[in-house]
C-alpha cells in the first residue's frame, strides 16, 4: 500500500534565530545590574544591547534602570528591564523625546528584503508592565534611508504584565545597507514633547517626520512613583508573533560580546586573579601582552581600564603591582579580534622574560566597546 508524504507548510517565522533582537529576555547585563539617575548625558547603555537615549532638553528628569526579577508568570523569563522615574519632569520641553532603544546591524536584516518588491512584513512582540495606564509609542527608524514607522500600544491595567504585539508593514522603498552599521533602530518611548508629538501616527513607513514619533505618548516622568518594565522583546519576519525564542545563556552572551566585552565579569570565570593577557617583559618597567577578544567584535572596540592599581604582572614566580595600563593606539584595537595591552611597573621586571597580566581584585575590569 503506497503512502503519500504530506509536507508541513513552510512558516518563515518558525526558523531558528528568528528573533532579530539580541538579549530580548534581558538575561545579560555585563555593565552591572543597576544604573542610577541616568539623564545627565544624552545616552547610556544599560543591560546589554539596550540603551536609554534622550533628545532635546531633558531638564532635571532622571531615570533609574535595573535588571529586575519581576517577570510575567509562567512565560519562562527570569529577568526584565525596569525603569523607575528618579526625578520627575511635568513640563516637557517641546523638542524632547526619550526612549529605550536597540540598534540593529544592516547585515542582520537582509532577509527582510526591504526596498524591494519582495519586502516582508515584520512583527514586534514584548511583555510590558507599568503602574501607568494609557498610550505608549514605538518608532521603527530606518536610519539608512531616513524613514520611519511610528505606532502606539495601550496598557489597559496598572501593575499587570501584558503581551503587546505590533505589526510592522513591508516597505518597498529604501534597502537596508548590508554592513555592520545600524540600519534599523527600535525605540520604545517614555516621553515626548510637543514638536515630537504634534503629527500623526503612521500606517506605513514614511519619510522621517519628527512630529509623528510620539503622538499620544504618556509622560513616564510625571511622577517619581512611576515604573515601566519590559521583557521578551522579539522582532521577527512575518505577520504573526510566535512564542519567544529562548537561546542558551552562552549563545546569548556570545551575541552580546560582539558589541561589548567587560573582561572578568562573565567571561574569565576564574575570579580575582584571572590572567587576561600573556606576553613578555619588554623592559624592567614594561610588560607587553596580546589581549584577545572572546569573539569577533562588530568593529574595532574602544577600550577603557578600571584603574592601574587593580592589575599585577606575574613573572618569574613574582607578582608586581602595575602603575599604568594602556591599550594599543590609545584604546582603539588594531583589529576586531585582538589588540596589544601594555602595563608599566615601577621596577623589578626582567627584560625578555615571559609573564602574564592578571587581575588584582574582583572590581578590576577592561571594557571593550563596539556598540552601535
Amino acid at each position: 500500500m503506497s503512502q503519500t508524504k504530506v509536507e508541513a507548510p513552510f512558516v518563515e517565522n518558525n526558523k531558528p534565530f528568528r528573533n532579530i533582537i539580541i538579549n530580548g529576555d534581558m538575561s545579560i547585563s555585563q555593565r552591572g545590574t543597576s544604573f542610577a539617575s541616568v539623564g545627565n548625558t544624552d545616552s547610556q547603555y544599560t543591560l546589554d544591547r539596550w540603551k536609554f537615549t534622550e533628545e532635546g532638553d531633558f531638564g532635571a528628569a532622571e531615570i533609574t534602570i535595573t535588571q529586575d526579577t519581576d517577570v510575567p508568570t509562567g512565560e519562562g523569563f527570569a529577568k526584565s528591564l525596569k525603569c523607575v522615574c528618579a526625578t520627575a519632569d511635568t513640563s516637557i520641553d517641546s523638542g524632547t523625546i526619550s526612549y529605550i532603544e536597540q540598534r540593529i546591524e544592516g547585515q542582520n536584516l537582509q532577509h527582510v528584503a526591504k526596498g524591494t518588491s519582495g519586502a516582508k512584513k515584520m512583527t514586534y512582540s514584548f511583555f510590558c508592565k507599568s503602574n501607568l495606564t494609557g498610550t505608549f509609542t514605538i518608532n521603527f527608524l530606518d536610519s539608512d534611508n531616513s524613514r520611519q514607522f511610528s505606532t502606539s500600544y495601550s496598557l489597559a491595567s496598572a501593575d499587570t504584565w501584558e503581551r503587546i504585539i505590533i505589526n510592522i508593514p513591508a516597505d518597498t522603498t529604501g534597502a537596508f545597507t548590508n554592513d555592520n552599521g545600524d540600519s534599523l533602530i527600535v525605540q520604545m518611548n517614555l516621553q515626548a514633547g510637543t514638536s515630537k508629538s504634534n503629527g500623526a501616527l503612521t500606517t506605513a513607513f514614511e519619510a522621517s517626520a519628527q512630529g509623528d514619533r510620539g503622538v499620544g505618548q504618556t509622560n513616564f516622568f510625571s511622577s517619581t512613583s512611576n515604573n515601566w518594565y519590559i521583557t521578551g522583546c522579539q522582532l521577527e519576519v512575518g505577520d504573526a508573533a510566535t512564542d519567544f525564542e529562548f537561546l542558551p545563556f552562552d549563545v546569548q552572551l556570545q551575541r552580546c560580546l560582539r558589541y561589548f566585552f567587560r573582561d572578568n565579569l562573565y567571561t574569565s570565570g576564574v575570579g580575582a586573579t584571572g590572567a587576561i593577557a600573556a606576553g613578555q617583559c619588554n623592559t624592567t618597567t614594561r610588560f607587553d601582552g596580546q589581549y584577545d577578544f572572546p569573539v569577533l567584535m562588530r568593529a574595532r572596540p574602544t577600550g577603557s581600564v578600571s584603574g592601574a592599581d587593580k592589575f599585577r604582572v606575574q613573572h618569574a614566580g613574582s607578582v608586581t603591582a602595575t602603575t599604568g595600563i594602556s591599550l594599543e593606539a590609545d584604546g582603539v584595537a588594531p583589529s576586531f579580534k585582538s589588540t596589544m595591552i601594555y602595563a608599566t611597573v615601577s621596577s623589578g621586571l626582567t627584560a625578555g622574560r615571559g609573564g602574564n597580566l592578571i587581575h588584582n581584585n574582583a572590581t578590576a575590569h577592561i571594557d571593550n566597546d563596539a556598540e552601535l
